[in-house]
């Protein structure tokens, strides 16, 4: 079949979701915290907040998808559940009890937790159907991550510790505003109508060997993400260099993305593409494992784009080809539940194991990654059920 010529609105409006979404979320990782200790909360009871969003995810995220399976026009479950997210932060900025405060925050990010992949199982379906990749879209969410990091820094200067949720609240509404633009403009622009949910989504062992295959390699991450600055701190290097290690992380990232529909036939095969992203994984947290010195750093910092960067794109293809019709949505959303669930799992596992061991807590993250390795490994190899 002839790929239907793509209007650049959808492309467009996707990316400013994309963008919307990631502004969101980067401006809220660094502030959120600080604002919480500036409220009187105490670091115990930061983490169990924190883990009642992860709760909330872990419930939204099945409930939202497949919900969201039931509408011809995806743009609007993501504008609602933006909405919901937007208005919940928004009443968050007020609150005054602990109570009310846990129950906002847990709306928040189980409403937010749903956009994300709804927007994907849109983006998948409309991008294909018109002869043209993922990748391209979803890097500005990637940039934006960045630019929100960055800046939240610099407002970090500006701003008393109380005030920083105002700038969270801005994330999310700017993130609102764009699933609006992409609800106006699907209802606008016609689309292949989605059909009609058809049963539930066909779990074969394949789709559980990459489904654990992407969770595994990305909970691998968690030693990095939670304590990767902290132990660069700790080893003497200026936050200019911690700055740079993590910019070049992102932006090969980015690239991949860019250059995604480019890459040599083989190499977008899914299984491929994971099995790569695994074994970039295991190779960078065992040497990571050693404490290496900061000239090291920026070349371990390039695996990034595979580590994360392939597996996400092989996980997210492998599962939009393996779903029923009419279950896009709930299909991206098992894998957006498998990998928050395992990624909170390694988090906690990953504070004590720094704790204990230091950089050599990576020969963990190691471990996990290579375990995701076998399963990509084995996904290769079993044939679909049925």
């Amino acid at each position: 079949m002839q790929p239907v010529p793509l209007r650049m609105d959808f492309a467009v409006r996707l990316s400013l979701l994309y963008a919307g979404i990631f502004t969101a979320i980067g401006v809220q990782t660094p502030f959120l915290p600080l604002w919480l200790t500036a409220k009187g909360l105490d670091a115990p009871m930061i983490g169990a907040l924190l883990a009642t969003g992860t709760a909330a995810r872990l419930i939204a995220v099945p409930l939202g998808t497949r919900a969201a399976d039931g509408f011809s026009s995806p743009g609007i479950p993501i504008m609602v559940a933006a909405f919901v997210a937007a208005l919940s932060v928004t009443a968050l900025a007020f609150a005054g009890h602990v109570a009310t405060m846990f129950a906002l925050f847990a709306a928040l990010t189980g409403a937010w937790a749903v956009v994300l992949p709804v927007a994907e199982s849109h983006a998948l379906r409309i991008l294909t159907l018109r002869g043209r990749h993922y990748g391209p879209v979803r890097l500005w969410g990637s940039v934006s991550f960045i630019a929100a990091n960055l800046g939240a820094g610099w407002l970090l200067t500006m701003m008393a510790p109380g005030e920083l949720i105002w700038t969270i609240v801005a994330g999310y509404w700017l993130g609102t505003a764009a699933a609006v633009v992409v609800a106006l403009g699907d209802a606008r622009e016609s689309h292949p109508v989605q059909p009609p949910p058809s049963g539930p989504n066909r779990i074969d062992r394949r789709v559980v060997l990459v489904l654990a295959a992407s969770s595994l390699v990305q909970a691998s991450h968690s030693q990095f993400y939670g304590f990767g600055s902290l132990q660069w701190t700790a080893a003497g290097f200026s936050s200019l260099q911690i700055g740079m290690l993590w910019a070049v992380s992102v932006a090969v990232e980015i690239a991949l993305f860019a250059s995604a529909a480019r890459l040599p036939a083989p190499l977008r095969v899914p299984q491929t593409l994971l099995l790569l992203g695994a074994a970039s994984a295991t190779l960078r947290w065992t040497l990571m494992a050693f404490d290496p010195p900061f000239a090291l750093l920026p070349w371990l910092q390039l695996l990034h784009g595979l580590s994360f960067g392939a597996t996400h794109l092989a996980a997210i293809y492998y599962v939009a080809g393996a779903a029923a019709p009419g279950r896009a949505a709930s299909a991206q959303g098992l894998l957006a539940w498998t990998n928050g669930l395992v990624m909170a799992a390694a988090m906690m596992a990953a504070g004590f194991l720094y704790k204990a061991h230091g950089a050599a807590a990576y020969g963990a993250m190691a471990m996990l990654a290579a375990a995701g390795a076998v399963c990509a490994i084995a996904a290769t190899r079993v044939r679909h059920a049925g």
